[in-house]
């Protein structure tokens, strides 16, 4: 029985209202939020807890990185194992080719030495990476990670595993300068695949290039491969350059304009081979029958003045 005028004390032990607890750990979060953000006083304790909680996390999430690398695993074993399968179907495809290549070549050289005719020269070369573009946004130049202390010269060729891709115009210590064919200053001699005619290609400074000086009447057609003719001593003879994509022939001009689409990866790939230099040409025979001609007057003009 309690005394009178006294109510019996609660059972439990009662705190304070929910809502005075809700305000006040609201109002404790959001000075929290202010100090951390303002003076990033929390900054160690946050450390602490990611240093703690990391290896639950890992545990955690092994057992989804397990799945994924699993599926990862047997997907790329299909792709590996289907990418065999289409490299046999095409060696099988070329075998004959490929087995008949080594006599191909000795039957060439043994032609060529029956002819009395200069051997090809051999494409070797350096690998070399695209470091970056040139400053010049009206220019088609990159540089690569080549310079004179590997050998590079101006006036090397510049190729990939397709085609031609341009040449040195600039060398450093231990960087170079490629202009890409692309380049509205560069130019190319070059010679139809299919027929054999010959002509210059020049770039047009928008990813295209163009044959010009070519009749209205010339033997080209769209679809046509371009390869390198070799008679300017720079480029190897053969090399895939482009690919001719339009032609328009309009009977008011005398010329047909001839537009081409490069077929090696001018500006999309980010490594090269610089081709060496090749070997000098023999002096065209103009040049030495002037020669002689400049000599043989220079002994008559001796002759007649001695007395």
């Amino acid at each position: 029985m309690s005394a009178v005028g006294h109510s019996p004390p609660p059972f439990f032990k009662r705190g304070p209202a929910p809502l005075a607890q809700l305000i006040f750990f609201v109002t404790l979060a959001i000075a929290l939020l202010f100090i951390d953000l303002r003076f990033h006083t929390l900054e160690w304790v946050r450390f602490g807890v990611a240093t703690v909680v990391w290896p639950v996390q890992r545990l955690a999430g092994m057992p989804v990185e397990a799945a994924g690398e699993t599926a990862q695993y047997f997907s790329s074993l299909a792709t590996l194992q289907a990418e065999n399968a289409a490299y046999k179907k095409k060696q099988l495809a070329t075998a004959n080719q490929l087995l008949r290549q080594e006599y191909l070549e000795l039957e060439n050289k043994r032609l060529r030495a029956l002819l009395d005719m200069r051997a090809s020269q051999p494409a070797v070369g350096r690998v070399a990476e695209i470091l970056y573009a040139a400053r010049d946004p009206f220019s088609r130049r990159v540089i690569v990670d080549k310079g004179l202390q590997a050998g590079i010269e101006a006036g090397q060729a510049v190729i990939d595993d397709i085609g031609v891709i341009g040449q040195v115009t600039r060398t450093f210590p231990l960087t170079s300068e490629v202009t890409l064919l692309t380049d509205k200053d560069q130019a190319i001699p070059v010679e139809v695949q299919r027929n054999g005619l010959r002509a210059v290609l020049n770039g047009t400074g928008a990813g295209m290039m163009e044959l010009r000086f070519l009749a209205a009447n010339a033997d080209v057609k769209p679809g046509d491969v371009l390869v390198t003719s070799g008679i300017d001593g720079v480029y190897l003879a053969g090399l895939p350059v482009a690919r001719v994509s339009s032609i328009d022939r309009d009977n008011s001009y005398a010329f047909a304009r001839i537009y081409c689409d490069p077929l090696a990866g001018v500006e999309r790939h980010g490594q090269v081979l610089v081709l060496g230099k090749r070997e000098d040409l023999p002096p065209p025979p103009e040049e030495v029958a002037s020669d002689k001609d400049k000599s043989t007057k220079g002994k008559k003009f001796k002759k007649r003045l001695r007395p």
